[in-house]
């Protein structure tokens, strides 16, 4: 007989709140029960036949991770990147969920209409479940309701030029009317938070110094443009239910005042998570440092830019207070020709997205962190971000079965071959690392196994009328 159910097994399944020897019992790729180890074997002598064991012994089992902030840039950019091959890397990365941004396909995903097309092109081509976020420009807030119905998580806009001609950046007036436009939606704007004290664009102001050295660049991109930024927001924050997030947070010196801005949410008695006020930082801010980036080496170069090696230990202090919810990949590549230029010609992306389990592991597990913390930052925090906290993020029963065998004490470096992105172009080539993916199960189906994946794409887009 045919088995009907998977029993997945681990000394070290790895919940939200603690660490146990046992089970999952998989039905329909639905997680149906958590159990102990003596329930397992009870289970499995009562199934017989019609259980299908798959037993990891040492490994650990981690639900899939969340990645809310993914550039996949099809259509339009396919020579950046494309769905097939950004799920294919999220596979081999233990994520089962990307969230793709709106800006760098052509078109963005600013209309229903723009959805649409994203969409038809990522049909069918995903080897995980795709979620996407609408962009809010200059004039497009007629289109917000429709996006919001169509099953978007969110919005995202930036506060100074997004490097894209087709997303233009947003002024107050226009924040004014996004605002307005998504009341009572429950959707999410997210920002791009740099802000210039002035009328002078952001990419105008580049200093004199040598071009091919990191400071050059990180000097044209200062804390306080941060600041600029999460001041306005917070402004916003105090008049409005609306839920508002932060990406790519990169200087610790504004988490106090997006802090300020969630407790008096709270005190208000605002029932969304987190007061509707979170942020999350990228896996590149809490691993690399502006002191150890090399000259002419543009790989290294985002926005806002990978900072000091103090900023970075004050960023690992508030996210493990939490306040900071969640760590993400910002996946933004592109091609050589467009990333092998000098610091502030290059384009600002770092591609990450295969690596961020095992880049966030190695500096959790540093500082005395259990897997836990790969649960909560990883998984539970973005599904919380993006409305999927009943159906993904967790082992929990009623969810989806989206889950990852990961060895936490494997060593490995990056190399060029073992990436599965389109463009190898990465600051973390040459990285040792600890913690490998050694399987991927997506709604109980292996969708990465022994260095590749398996079989054709089987990811959902999950939007509500497909």
């Amino acid at each position: 007989m045919a088995a009907t159910k998977q029993l997945f097994l681990s000394k070290f399944v790895v919940t939200e709140d603690k660490i146990i020897n046992g089970g999952v019992l998989v039905a329909d790729g639905l997680i149906e029960k958590l159990l102990s180890r003596d329930e397992a074997v009870k289970l499995s002598i009562e199934y017989g036949d019609k259980l299908k064991v798959i037993d990891e012994g040492d490994l650990a089992m981690i639900p899939g991770v969340v990645d809310s902030h993914v550039h996949v840039n099809e259509p339009g950019r396919t020579a950046w990147e494309g769905f097939r091959t950004a799920t294919n890397a999220a596979a081999a990365g233990g994520i089962t969920t990307i969230v793709d941004m709106p800006l760098n396909s052509i078109p963005p995903t600013t209309t229903l209409e723009n959805l649409n097309v994203k969409a038809s092109s990522a049909k069918g081509n995903v080897f995980v479940d795709v979620g996407f976020w609408g962009g809010v420009i200059v004039g497009n807030q007629d289109a917000l309701q429709d996006l919001v119905k169509a099953g978007v998580v969110g919005f995202k806009c930036f506060l100074c030029p997004s490097g894209v001609d087709e997303f233009p950046n947003v002024g107050v007036e226009d924040l004014k009317v996004a605002f307005q436009a998504l009341e009572g939606t429950g959707s999410v704007l997210a920002f791009h938070a740099e802000l210039e004290d002035d009328e002078i664009p952001c990419e105008a102001k580049k200093p004199t110094q040598d071009p091919e050295d990191y400071n050059t660049y990180l000097e044209s991109r200062p804390p306080k443009m941060e600041l600029n930024a999460i001041t306005l927001i917070k402004k916003f924050v105090m008049t409005s239910d609306v839920r508002v997030h932060i990406v790519h947070i990169s200087s610790a010196s504004v988490i106090p005042l997006l802090v300020e801005a969630r407790q008096a949410r709270l005190s208000k008695g605002n029932l969304a998570w987190r007061g509707g006020v979170t942020a999350e930082t990228c896996h590149h801010y809490l691993s690399l440092s502006a002191e150890e980036i090399p000259k002419g080496h543009s790989e290294y170069k985002c926005a806002p830019p990978i900072r000091e090696k103090d900023n970075k230990e004050m960023l690992w202090r508030h996210l493990l207070k939490d306040e900071l919810d969640m760590v993400v990949s910002d996946h933004s590549p592109c091609t050589p020709e467009l990333k092998c230029k000098n610091n502030l010609e290059a384009w600002g992306g770092i591609s990450s997205v295969q690596f961020g389990l095992s880049l966030f592991w190695t500096q959790a597990h540093a500082r005395g962190l259990d897997l836990r913390a790969i649960t909560k930052y990883l998984c539970s925090g973005p599904a919380h971000l993006c409305g999927l906290e009943k159906r993904k993020g967790a082992l929990k029963p009623g969810f989806d079965a989206d889950i990852v065998f990961f060895d936490p004490n494997e060593v490995f470096v990056v190399t060029s071959d073992i990436i599965r992105h389109k463009n190898k172009l990465t600051p973390y080539i040459g990285k040792k690392l600890r913690g490998a993916v050694k399987k991927t199960y997506l709604r109980g189906e292996l969708i990465f196994t022994d260095g590749d994946t398996t079989g054709e794409p089987k990811g959902k887009l999950l939007l509500r009328n497909l």
